[in-house]
């Protein structure tokens, strides 16, 4: 008798809904289960068939840390494309790729942590590379094309699962988990919230991540906007995952609660949904989790819910529906009594043709133009180049990219499109030995003959673990020294590399290795400080900082006793005293030199500049300016000295100060992926006329720039939307060797929105991509509004003579601004002008209309009183949190008065009192217009914790007096002491 086959559980059924069937799941979980599956790595449930599932798969560029893969453009040079479509298929190519990987190795994940929607406010952020724009609107653009390749098309499963990083307001490397950010509520909607509503709104993401840093006192990880604003804007399940070791810093470097109990707890109730910390190890978490519910600080719904948003994502990439998927293989990938999982050929797509012509297609449309005197394109046929500087012969990866499997450097796409004979190269590194106090030199012993595998070549879930190479020989000290090729990369950090291209890199055993294909790694170990010491120098290992001595097994690294230092600056033998090593520097060939030979034999000269992006600027490192390190200055400025046909040519992952005067041609493209040489050699060469646009304001000097913490963009008049200074090259900038007219702009409102139409015609004489943008601008505001504000635009291609035909309908929302009086968004009437061009600054049309807009209402303050936060202007605070749950406050600046101010407050017949809600000790004095101050309010005991408010009233006016405060007015508040507002009522 064959036993009855056992019916499928509605989780399995792919007729049910997914919201009935993850009803189903839950049920059958166990509560140890369901606080296992909150940990980044969620272990399988056999018993149910259910496979093992990770929150977290990089993919900023291409996958990232698994391995070889196609290896696109930096975000930032993506967002330089101005081309939502292209970004789309980019996308979609990163997501298949993801596909493929995961089915030959299932440490691959399909919930893929990208793309990055923090602003570009600050250009000495360490992470600008990572982020689109400076501009919302554009950020939120290419995000969600980015984001709808990655999800793909089907109307039910999702290709892969995107995460928006990171929420909120994050531009800031340094102290990063323990600043916060003082963002007033406009700054707030109409600038960080934004980037990231729109993308939501789209429909095409998964979840968010929380950043490190604080907003407004309050750790983004308890952020009460998880609630407020992101999971009002879809119906969509949203998944929060934790970033990295944020749950254990909100106890241990945040110090914002006290028990990592208590840290979890609020973490899952604020939203967070996923707890990345502690690496593979779940059981830190899950035991801080358990913890949580025996106190009673959690409860089994919320952890329930918290499981269910995981879960929707999980049914979303296919895992339970293997047969149906057709993306193939959601997960379920070995588990015994699981479906299994075939997806088509084509959407395991790898490293397929298609993918590298998309890799070029990008890495050219990246390129921006940024001055042209004529010297641009080069006749490769009539011309011979010389192509020098530390980048020439370079295709920097960053900490977010996937393993080359092809690889394109200025040098080569140059030999390529030019030919070999053409071109001559000078890299412009100072060659050098490094001589001991006792005579010797420092020795690099040959390597073996076995090819090395690329760092991160077999992946790595976390990369930062990848240890330095033990297996070669250590570098000594002899007769014979080794010439190094000595890079300085700016601030002092320098590299040096052995004759073979091994970079000189420090182990977990100290000792001293020419053993690094490239400077890499979480902590880098392969930089170096020359320091001036006892008449000659130090050289100090930056990853350890450590200097390096000599002793009788090897070169190493080792800490420096007071007693050998003080022998080492007498001039003693340094290994005999076991101390640092002096050495002495010989300079045989400068680099500058070798520029100058090369371009005074050349007909013109391409300087490639720029950074290494895992050095001075990148992840958990800001950095201090704006100028061009000094080395590569000196080539610049030996190159053109030699040769005034110079084209500079920048390479980075973030904006420089150089000044253009006296260099015919510049431009400017991030790190371009895998055939970044080639597309750059096709510009210069002309196949390619360049129409990448800055994505981002380049200022002319440090002093430009608002402090790196000051997050206020309206305040401190910060991006192109307020700077009203003169940048060096302006937002959306970008020139072409083509030109462009533009004619006929007409903008009309109709009942849901305005019209915008006009004309744009190629007037050169190539074919070639025009960036069509549209700006607006409110001609009479009331409060401070955008200088002009990026409301459309469009990447086209025409023809020599070809006229296209340009519309755009825009929302009213276009125009709205957040009003703090009523607390949403309000269209002002009034005129606004439509500005029509090819960049923020090279307007070409122009036109005015007016719309009705909703008439300002004064703030009825009797009715409503005062929000602290909810300040028209202000000077010398800072917002704070008013409870560690939610809501703000405002405190002074440590050691100064603070002012806010508060327009149009209609008292009606006036008000007689006061009452402000505080905490703290200080003073609030309240004034009128400008007048005197007509009450001072003062705790009168300190109270004993910032959370704990008091309500505090005065009289404002006598029995039988007038009342002075009838009719409309502006309300003055002062700060004083270590005090907190939270809110400030009136009664009449």
């Amino acid at each position: 008798m064959t036993a009855p086959t056992p019916p499928t559980p509605p989780f399995r059924d792919p007729h049910l809904p997914f919201a009935k069937r993850i009803d189903d799941l839950l049920s059958r979980l166990t509560l140890e289960e369901k606080t296992g599956a909150l940990h980044q790595f969620t272990p399988a449930v056999e018993r149910l068939g259910i496979a093992a599932f990770r929150t977290g798969q990089e993919a900023l560029h291409g996958v990232a840390w698994m391995g070889p893969a196609t290896v696109f453009p930096q975000a930032v040079g993506l967002g330089a494309t101005w081309n939502p479509e292209l970004v789309r298929r980019v996308g979609e190519a990163v997501s298949r790729e993801t596909r493929a990987m995961r089915a030959r190795d299932e440490r691959v994940g399909l919930n893929v942590w990208a793309p990055t929607v923090n602003l570009l406010r600050h250009p000495l952020w360490g992470r600008n590379e990572e982020g689109y724009s400076e501009d919302p609107r554009l950020t939120s653009a290419i995000a969600t094309a980015y984001t709808r390749g990655l999800r793909g098309d089907h109307p039910v499963y999702w290709r892969t699962a995107p995460v928006l990083k990171h929420w909120l307001a994050h531009n800031n490397e340094t102290a990063r988990d323990t600043t916060s950010g003082s963002v007033r509520p406009r700054v707030l909607h109409e600038y960080d919230l934004r980037a990231f509503r729109d993308a939501v709104e789209a429909g095409a993401v998964a979840g968010v991540m929380p950043a490190y840093n604080l907003v407004n006192g309050r750790p983004n990880h308890v952020s009460p906007y998880l609630r407020e604003q992101l999971r009002t804007w879809t119906e969509e399940e949203l998944l929060v995952c934790s970033d990295a070791g944020a749950p254990s810093n909100l106890v241990d470097s945040e110090h914002y609660f006290d028990t990592h109990e208590e840290a979890v707890a609020a973490s899952l109730r604020a939203g967070v949904d996923s707890f990345t910390d502690h690496g593979t190890d779940s059981s830190v978490i899950v035991g801080r989790l358990e913890g949580a519910l025996r106190q009673g600080l959690l409860t089994e719904a919320e952890i329930d819910g918290a499981v269910r948003r995981q879960l929707s994502v999980r049914f979303r990439l296919g895992e339970f529906d293997p047969g149906a998927d057709p993306y193939g293989g959601g997960g379920n990938t070995g588990v015994a009594g699981a479906p299994q999982a075939e997806g088509g050929a084509d959407e395991h797509a790898f490293d397929t043709p298609e993918h590298r012509a998309l890799a070029q297609e990008a890495a050219e449309q990246a390129v921006v133009l940024l001055k042209n005197d004529g010297l641009l394109p080069l006749a490769p046929a009539h011309t011979r180049v010389a192509v020098v500087g530390l980048l020439a012969d370079e295709c920097k990866l960053d900490w977010y990219s996937g393993t080359l499997i092809h690889r394109s450097t200025p040098l080569e796409g140059l030999y390529e499109r030019f030919g070999a004979e053409r071109v001559e190269f000078a890299e412009g590194v100072d060659r050098v030995l490094l001589k001991t106090s006792a005579g010797a030199f420092l020795h690099v012993p040959p390597a073996p003959d076995t090819p090395e595998a690329a760092r991160g070549a077999e992946g790595a879930l976390d990369p930062a673990l990848l240890a330095g190479r033990t297996d070669l020989a250590p570098l000594t000290a002899g007769p014979e020294g080794t010439e190094l090729a000595l890079a300085d990369w700016g601030e002092g950090v320098l590299t040096l590399r052995a004759p073979d291209g091994r970079y000189l890199s420090v182990a977990e055993d100290g000792y001293l290795r020419a053993s690094a294909d490239q400077p890499g790694g979480w902590v880098v170990q392969e930089t170096f400080r020359l320091e001036p010491h006892g008449g000659g120098h130090l050289l100090r290992h930056v990853g350890t900082g450590l200097p390096v001595q000599v002793a009788a097994d090897g070169v190493k690294v080792a800490p420096e006793s007071a007693a050998a230092a003080e022998s080492t600056a007498a001039g003693q033998d340094a290994a005999a005293g076991a101390g640092p090593e002096v050495f002495e520097l010989i300079v045989t060939e400068h680099g500058e030199e070798a520029v100058a030979r090369a371009a005074a034999r050349a007909d013109a000269v391409v300087v490639v500049a720029g950074n290494d992006p895992h050095i001075n600027g990148r992840e958990t490192e800001d950095r201090t300016t704006l100028r061009l390190p000094a080395q590569q200055e000196l080539l610049l400025r030996s190159a053109r000295a030699a040769n005034p046909n110079t084209v500079l040519a920048l390479v980075s992952a973030y904006p420089y100060a150089v000044d253009p005067t006296d260099l015919p041609s510049m431009l400017w493209t991030a790190h371009g992926g895998q055939a970044a040489g080639t597309a750059l050699a096709r510009v210069l060469a002309g196949d390619v006329s360049p129409a990448g646009r800055l994505p981002q304001t380049w200022y002319a000097d440090d002093a430009d720039l608002p402090g790196l913490l000051d997050y206020d963009v309206i305040g401190s008049r910060q991006t192109y939307l307020y700077f009203g200074g003169t940048p060096l090259f302006p937002f959306g900038h970008g020139l072409s060797y083509a030109a462009f007219a533009y004619d006929g702009l007409t903008a009309r409102a109709e009942e849901q929105g305005v019209r915008v139409s006009f004309t744009v015609t190629n007037t050169g004489a190539v074919t070639a991509d025009e960036v069509v943008q549209l700006y607006t601008r409110a001609v009479d505001p009331s409060v401070p509004r955008p200088l002009r504000e990026l409301v459309a635009h469009r990447r086209l291609s025409l023809a020599p003579g070809e006229t296209a035909g340009i519309t755009f309908e825009l929302p009213l929302s276009a125009f709205a601004f957040w009003d703090v009086a009523v607390g949403r968004w309000r269209v002002e009437p009034g005129r606004y002008e439509l500005l029509a061009g090819a960049s923020s600054a090279d307007v070409r049309q122009r036109t005015t209309l007016t719309l009705d807009g909703e008439p300002a209402v004064p703030r009825a303050v009797l009715e409503h009183g005062l929000d602290a936060a909810g300040f028209d202007e202000q000077s010398g605070t800072e917002i704070v949190d008013r409870t560690k749950e939610s809501g703000d406050a405002v405190t002074p600046v440590a050691g100064q008065e603070g002012e806010l101010v508060f327009r149009r407050c209609d008292f009606g017949n006036g008000a007689r009192e006061v009452t402000v809600e505080v905490s703290g000790e200080g003073t609030v004095e309240l004034s009128l217009d400008d007048g005197p101050v007509l009450a001072g309010l003062s705790p009168s005991t300190p109270a004993s914790g910032p959370y704990e408010y008091v309500t505090l009233g005065a009289p404002l006016a006598s029995p039988g007096a007038p009342v002075a405060t009838a009719g409309v007015h502006e309300v003055r508040l002062r700060l004083r002491g270590a005090l907190r507002l939270a809110r400030v009522g009136f009664s009449a």
